[in-house]
């Protein structure tokens, strides 16, 4: 019997120490409403790697949670009604810097406004006495008892994973109290005691509040903070110097949560033996990005094509990158370096900005580049061997200049930009076929010498002998500054005229100073035009309606909407026998991942009888990859008859 028992015993031991995954790190995170979470949740903020999860202490119906379950991390941790805190990026940058078989999970109890009586065993029941009503909800959420509450569920997370430490916020209702120390260790080693842990395995880690740099209201609070590591030797005080705040000055900002949370995780992982990257390791892992100013170091880009930001502005308060239309906050070290990484970016051209305090700027390690109205900074994520086709190659080279040029339409001066094909300067009798080529709303005439390296697409595929040589012309197309309704306008009759002047400029005064300055063929069968997005429209209305000029149309990601190709451009459509005579070549491209109704477009054309191609670049949205990839498939088939 008493074997069998013994036998009975190691069967339950071993069952439970293979339920206990210790690979799954817990963390206990309490405080009050810096450590609930108080600033608003963003989209970003509901998007969490499953490597991080909360074990609910509460029903949440704002998020679908059940008290003592395992849930993916997202923002709010806590109660239903809170927002972001630190716990959230202390999380996912745990996942980040730890191997893919570690979990990270949190255990989060947290009460706004409270003082650290309430998590005092002896002290709790008459705090609550004095508690104001707006906390009494919030109270009874915990069953008036918060320290029990983190007790039952760290028991229950204990089942699961190793509690490897303690997160803890808390000191604004007590500021100024400098015993407050002593009864943050009673709530310490109350939790050690209860949960059988040791405190030289867990560490006590401690934020301060919103800093003196920010206007903190509680920021003298900060140097009793600092005195914890003097009565709790296995703790940790995390700076808040720089960390942006809301209006009160009491509470972070959502910006300042995530980086508060890096922070309580550089700690942490520094604990477990992982530092994060210093500058000198980033750099021996990534490369700097093609696109950077000559002699910049940053950005960089790993092999899984995350980017690297990194700047010094010790002045700044808070600084943010812009990039693919997420923003990423930057972290400050304390010689006032910032640097922040992003998510995996696609491959591609990418516009980005930096954001000061707020303010939208260019990054000065970057490149700059025409494109949303404006000057932006910008960053290449190179595709694989299948990108070649726009990379400089060994082969001969076509030159790209700036010609300047008088509107007689317009009455002032213009500038146009022109390629010509490398043998052009040695073969000075020899004429040539001209493509006209378009940019997008918010961009110029620089748009496709730049971003789309259109002069590389031409170079290499005129050396394989794929496309002829000819001459290309950029302009601005009168769409620089995108497309904005006004008060007291018709925006259909206002988008309707956007960029129209520039159709009268090509036919009477672009086109003849291009045939007049260049070795041109200046007849129909060698006059080609495309466009992109806005410039494809353009395009269309250009050349539909003066076909004695133009026998060649490309549309990349044509801003062609709603059109009635029955009646469209004087019914040019009607008689698809004497268009498609007339018509050398109509290109249709597109990427898979936007929706600019080209698929609609060509299927209504088709219907019509009207000869044309469709490209479809895989896996691109509304880019430059897309246009790139378009231009690439586009010129092959022109002046070939």
């Amino acid at each position: 019997m008493k074997k069998l028992l013994i036998a009975c015993c190691a069967l339950l031991l071993s069952v439970g120490s293979f339920a206990q995954d210790p690979n799954f790190y817990i963390y206990l995170c309490f405080g009050q409403s810096n450590m609930e979470g108080n600033a608003r949740y963003e989209a970003q903020d509901t998007v969490v790697n499953p490597r991080f999860q909360v074990l609910s202490a509460v029903d949440n119906s704002e998020v679908g949670r059940l008290k003592g379950k395992w849930y993916p991390a997202r923002a709010p941790l806590c109660r239903k009604g809170t927002g972001l805190g630190p716990a959230d990026y202390f999380g996912r940058t745990m996942v980040e810097n730890l191997p893919e078989n570690v979990r990270v999970g949190v255990v989060h109890v947290a009460i706004g406004g409270c003082r650290i009586e309430l998590f005092q065993k002896d002290k709790y029941k008459e705090y609550i006495k004095t508690a104001p009503e707006w906390m009494k909800g919030m109270l009874k959420a915990y069953d008036d008892d918060p320290y029990a509450r983190l007790v039952e569920m760290a028991k229950l997370a204990q089942k699961d994973g190793v509690i490897k430490g303690i997160l803890m916020h808390q000191g604004e209702s007590n500021t100024g109290e400098k015993e407050w120390p002593l009864k943050v260790k009673d709530v310490y080693d109350n939790l050690l005691a209860d949960l059988n842990l040791r405190g030289q395995d867990v560490p006590l880690i401690a934020g301060e509040v919103v800093n003196a740099d920010h206007g903190g209201t509680c920021a003298s609070m900060n140097p009793i903070i600092a005195t914890l590591p003097e009565v709790i030797p296995n703790s940790y005080v995390i700076s808040s110097a720089g960390l942006s705040c809301a209006f009160d000055h009491l509470h972070f900002d959502a910006a300042g949560y995530r980086i508060f949370g890096q922070r309580y995780a550089a700690q942490a992982l520094k604990l477990l033996g992982v530092g994060l990257p210093t500058a000198e390791e980033l750099m021996e892992r990534t490369v700097p990005a093609s696109t950077n100013m000559h002699g910049c170091d940053f950005p960089r880009l790993d092999q899984d094509n995350r980017a690297y930001f990194r700047l010094f502005a010790p002045d700044v308060k808070r600084l943010q990158v812009d990039v693919c239309g997420k923003r990423y906050d930057m972290l400050k070290d304390e010689t006032g370096w910032w640097s922040a990484k992003t998510d995996k970016l696609v491959v591609g051209f990418h516009y980005y900005f930096l954001l000061v305090d707020g303010f939208s700027v260019i990054d000065p390690m970057s490149n700059t580049f025409f494109g949303c109205s404006r000057m932006a900074s910008g960053i290449e994520v190179p595709e694989g061997k299948e990108g070649d086709y726009y990379r400089t190659q060994n082969v001969p080279h076509g030159q790209v200049r700036m010609v300047t040029y008088f509107s007689e339409s317009q009455q002032k001066f213009r500038r146009c930009v022109v390629y010509t094909p490398a043998e052009y300067e040695k073969n000075t009798k020899k004429r040539y076929p001209v493509l006209y080529l378009q940019h997008g709303m918010g961009e110029d005439e620089t748009g496709w010498s730049t971003q789309g390296y259109m002069y590389n697409i031409l170079d290499n595929q005129i050396a394989q002998g794929k496309c002829v040589p000819m001459i290309v012309v950029m302009e601005s197309g009168d769409v620089e500054v995108g497309f904005r309704p006004r008060p007291n306008k018709d925006a259909n009759a206002e988008r309707n005229l956007y960029g129209a002047s520039f159709a009268t400029l090509m036919v009477q005064d672009l086109i003849p100073m291009i045939d007049k300055t260049f070795r041109t063929y200046t007849d129909r069968e060698n006059r080609a035009m495309a466009g992109l997005s806005w410039g494809g429209k353009q395009t269309f209305d250009i050349t539909l309606t003066n076909l004695d000029k133009f026998s060649y149309i490309g549309a990349f990601s044509g801003a062609i909407f709603g059109l009635n190709v029955k009646d469209a451009f004087n019914g040019v459509f009607a008689d698809a026998k004497a268009f498609n005579k007339k018509v050398n070549y109509l290109f249709l491209g597109s990427g898979t991942e936007e929706n600019m109704g080209t698929a609609a477009l060509v299927k209504s054309l088709r219907d019509m009888n009207i000869n044309l191609t469709e490209y479809v670049s895989q896996g691109t949205a509304h880019e430059w990859l897309t246009w790139r990839r378009c231009l690439n498939e586009f010129i092959p088939h022109l002046f070939k008859r």
